[in-house]
């Protein structure tokens, strides 16, 4: 098994809840990684739960150490909200993961995008926001992938609340801390993502030190939208920190030999 030894993370859009990432959690369970698609406070299962970003931060650190008893290495993989909480809770823990795999958050938060999107989710209100989602989620990305989407239940006020507390986060400097830290950080973002505005100020940040895959054709909901080519894509860099992991070992332990070492980044 490839991913035998690795356990992973998946964190939610907002919205939507652990079922989103359906697709992902079997491809990974079949490669022999262990795999956990937790639900954020105000949604899915949590839904009851008030969301916060503390909240969010103690709900990701207790999926990580369930993971961490009978797993050696942790990958954490977010799409939108989840990726900037996978930045936001990455930036700050005392048990970082070893592996950071991030989409569809490349927008600073607090902008006009934001705070726009947030002004449409309270006019809507629930009724109104759940069947313009639904609406929206088989447009954009077809009838199987709009169900993994709601499976777990649509959270309108699940999202106002998420919106609001995301107001005054940075990603920029979030990101910043993680690559200071050393994990080995990936992006995976869609060609066509309308969160691609301010994209280039996170590369120079990142400054050579993260990973950046383009999926061709693909929007915000690059899981969804092109879950073959997401998933080559997120099965590729697993791997690739899987080899690394094993070649840095083999090196730990015979330091006279002098292996060379993979420069990818």
């Amino acid at each position: 098994m490839p991913l035998a030894g690795l356990g992973v993370v998946f964190l939610h859009g907002v919205r939507t809840s652990g079922t989103m990432w359906r697709d992902q959690v079997d491809l990974l369970r079949r490669q022999g990684a262990e795999v956990t698609a937790v639900d954020l406070p105000g949604h899915g299962t949590a839904l009851a739960e008030r969301f916060s970003l503390d909240a969010c931060d103690q709900r990701i650190q207790e999926a990580v150490e369930a993971l961490r008893v009978r797993c050696p290495r942790v990958a954490v993989v977010g799409l939108s909200l989840g990726g900037y909480l996978a930045l936001h809770w990455a930036a700050r823990t005392c048990c970082p993961p070893e592996i950071l795999v991030v989409s569809s958050c490349t927008a600073r938060t607090g902008g006009v995008l934001h705070r726009g999107f947030l002004a449409l989710t309270r006019v809507l209100g629930d009724s109104g926001g759940r069947r313009l989602s639904a609406r929206a989620a088989r447009l954009a990305v077809g009838e199987q992938a709009a169900h993994d989407i709601s499976a777990g239940g649509v959270s309108v006020g699940g999202q106002l609340a998420a919106l609001r507390a995301l107001l005054p986060l940075d990603p920029l400097g979030d990101l910043e801390r993680v690559l200071m830290r050393g994990m080995d950080t990936t992006f995976l973002i869609g060609e066509f993502d309308h969160f691609r505005l301010h994209e280039r100020e996170f590369r120079a940040v990142a400054a050579g030190r993260a990973r950046w895959v383009l999926i061709r054709r693909a929007h915000h909901l690059v899981s969804l939208h092109r879950p073959r080519a997401y998933n080559r894509a997120l099965l590729g860099e697993l791997m690739r920190t899987q080899a690394e992991s094993v070649t840095a070992a083999g090196t730990t332990r015979a330091p006279r030999r002098r292996s060379p070492r993979s420069s990818a980044r």
